[in-house]
């Protein structure tokens, strides 16, 4: 930066006055540096600022580096400038690296005579809020070889002069509220080795001459709304490594690779999520360096090519949500580094492979949904030594849940036997699997109680047992995870069974963490709980088509989080608490038929649901339904409370609760 010898210190000493102009303008434009830095901008001396280099020989700015992560040998610190970018800057007109990097908070618009700074290398302006078009003048920019402006709020169309960029050899866009097309000008940009456009709203077809990019070895398309075919031209990136191009509205047949040699170093491929069709290429294992491919979610059909079985480096393989046929190739089994493997949705028929039981590092399988039929659960398939995940939804499977689950060689972590023809109850040794965090029994022919067992499951996060004929109490369910201080579960769906009771024990020890909980269509009978006010992460609860009566517990409202609440058809009576008009993220509500009575507390979000909200309850009135009228309420109810009197005093404490609400809605009248 400066020397301590003679003239060339004067020199630096003195700062230009541009550059002096131009970061005292900067720094004014800042409200907030959470780093400091700034705050050391004193005197006239700019060149020994902190952040700020020069050139020894002319005292001009070269450098300013005030990135938001600062890294050094003691510490790590994420720092924060609020304020606006100044236009400024571009008075630096020596400068060649600006990394103004995820700061967070800098806001403003790059200056439309960015095209000033000619001696610009490298320009980081990513993590920032920093909103508008990017200026064309930016294409004056011909020395730049770095330029990052990724996660801000840019919009508009990509200027086509960031073509004459010749010696750009990283582009990085993503994370923006670009639109329009990739210019065709981008294939000009024959030094790029990173393109990273994804997350914008990006339209059209992808460049034909992409393929000109000898260079480039990581591209990401992602998550835009580009349309048309895979350019042919790809085939001819010989340099590539990484191509994601999923989440898009691409179509037509993969074209990539036509003979062997193409694409040589392409490990980590991404077409899913495009509506891409015809088969996969046999050619496809020509591509020998490849570690993760997903095709799912296309339209892709035909079999399964058995040149797969040539990828000897693969470690991810998703093929889920096509339309792919036939049988697992045996060659599948030469996959010996294997992690992943999925081919749920698909129509592949039975048998399984004997070859698959060579997968030895596999961890993850899915073949939910498919033709396979298996009538039992493959006994090589669970002496796998390292799969814990084990997905087979829909697979035909027959009889009851193998007690050779309860001791495979790597403990299971999840498991999904939903949509199969299990019978029997759900087997006391599932306490056993405390390892496990997802369990999906569901529309099963599973009877019996719940095994007190069940509450040893303390790493479980995710329950799902609806639509059985399970029989009995809920209440070992909520003693799962106890011993976390917020417990385990975050989703719990019961639904569609014949439990009776337990229901007492929602919110009671530590369930901090459930979101989503349904117990709807059961036999559940007595009063809901205060303790339901502790789920404070609760955003969906349903506990419709139910036994459940006495008045609405206050309780509910506490749950901030709530966006769905679903209580019809049970036997709730008495008014709607005025402070369910505090859950103000409450997007769906049911209450219809129950036994409530009196005005609906006016107000949103109560008022902005429909009448189907709170139709059948003959004794409520108020918006959305009909204006309430004198003494109605109170009769409406008397006669509702008659015809149901069985049901909602077969509680005790819920009769005392009715007698004592009916005395008081009467003396108000």
């Amino acid at each position: 930066m400066t020397t301590a010898s003679g003239r060339k210190r004067s020199i630096v000493e003195e700062c230009d006055p541009g550059d002096l102009k131009g970061l005292t303008s900067f720094n004014g434009g800042i409200q907030r540096d959470t780093s400091g830095r700034l705050a050391k901008w004193i005197g006239h001396s700019c060149c020994k600022w902190e952040g700020v280099s020069c050139n020894n020989a002319s005292g001009r700015v070269t450098e300013i580096h005030l990135p938001g992560f600062i890294s050094t040998d003691d510490f790590l610190f994420q720092s924060q400038m609020n304020g606006w970018l100044s236009p400024s800057i571009t008075l630096l007109t020596s400068l060649e690296v600006l990394d103004l990097g995820g700061l967070i908070g800098l806001s403003g618009r790059i200056p439309p005579l960015i095209g000033h700074l000619q001696n610009l290398r490298k320009l980081y302006l990513y993590g920032n809020k920093l909103r508008g078009s990017v200026p064309e003048s930016i294409g004056k920019l011909l020395k730049l070889e770095e330029l990052h402006l990724h996660e801000n709020k840019f919009s508009g169309f990509f200027p086509s002069s960031l073509g004459s960029l010749k010696n750009l050899n990283a582009l990085l866009l993503h994370s923006n509220r670009f639109t329009g097309s990739i210019p065709d000008s981008f294939t000009n940009l024959t030094n790029l080795m990173h393109l990273d456009l994804h997350s914008n709203s990006l339209t059209d077809h992808i460049p034909e001459n992409m393929g000109e990019l000898q260079l480039l070895k990581e591209l990401d398309l992602s998550e835009n709304f580009l349309s048309g075919g895979i350019p042919a031209s790809v085939k001819n990136l010989t340099s590539i490594s990484v191509m994601y191009l999923d989440t898009n509205h691409l179509e037509g047949e993969i074209p990539f690779p036509s003979t062997f040699g193409q694409m040589p170093s392409l490990g980590f491929l991404r077409l899913q999520n495009n509506q891409l069709d015809g088969k996969i290429p046999p050619n496809f294992g020509y591509l020998v360096s490849l570690q993760r491919v997903s095709l799912a979610n296309n339209k892709l059909e035909g079999a399964i090519p058995p040149t797969l079985g040539n990828l000897e480096a693969l470690t991810e393989l998703y093929l889920s949500g096509n339309k792919l046929s036939g049988l697992i190739p045996k060659s599948i089994g030469q996959l010996s580094h294997l992690i992943h493997l999925s081919i749920s949705h698909n129509l592949i028929r039975g048998p399984l492979p004997d070859e698959m039981s060579s997968l030895q590092n596999l961890q993850t399988l899915d073949l939910s949904f498919n033709l396979f039929n298996l009538t039992s659960i493959p006994t090589w398939l669970v002496d796998l030594p390292s799969l814990s995940r084990m997905y087979l939804a829909g697979c035909g499977i027959k009889g009851q849940i193998p007690d050779f689950l309860q001791s495979t060689p790597s403990p299971i972590q999840e498991l999904d036997l939903s949509v199969n023809h299990l019978t029997g109850g759900i087997p006391t040794w599932i306490g056993s699997l405390t390892q496990l965090y997802s369990l999906n029994l569901s529309r099963n022919y599973l009877i019996s109680n719940i095994p007190d067992s069940v509450a040893d499951l303390q790493e479980l996060g995710v329950l799902d047992l609806h639509s059985n004929k399970i029989t009995g109490s809920l209440h070992q369910v909520f003693k799962i995870g106890n011993s976390f201080p917020d417990g385990s579960l975050t989703f719990i769906d019961l639904s569609d069974n014949s439990f009776t009771s337990g229901i007492e024990q929602i919110g009671v020890g530590t369930q901090q963490r459930i979101e989503y909980l349904n117990l709807s269509h059961n036999l559940l009978e007595g009063q809901l709980p205060t303790s339901v006010g502790q789920l404070k992460a609760m955003q969906s609860l349903d506990l419709s088509y139910n036994k459940l009566g006495c008045s609405l517990v206050e309780a509910i409202a506490n749950l901030s989080l709530l966006e769905m609440l679903k209580l019809q058809r049970n036997h709730f009576t008495g008014r709607i608490p005025v402070e369910f008009l505090n859950l103000k993220n409450l997007k769906d509500l049911d209450l219809s038929d129950n036994l409530l009575v009196g005005e609906i507390p006016a107000g949103e979000p109560l008022s902005d649901f429909p009448q189907s909200s709170f139709t059948g309850n003959e004794g409520l009135c108020g918006k959305p339904l009909s204006p309430c009228k004198s003494l109605s309420s109170f009769f409406l109810l008397n006669r509702k409370f008659s015809n149901h009197r069985r049901h909602v005093i077969a509680s005790p404490k819920c009769s005392i609760i009715y007698k004592h609400f009916m005395s008081k809605h009467a003396s108000g009248l």
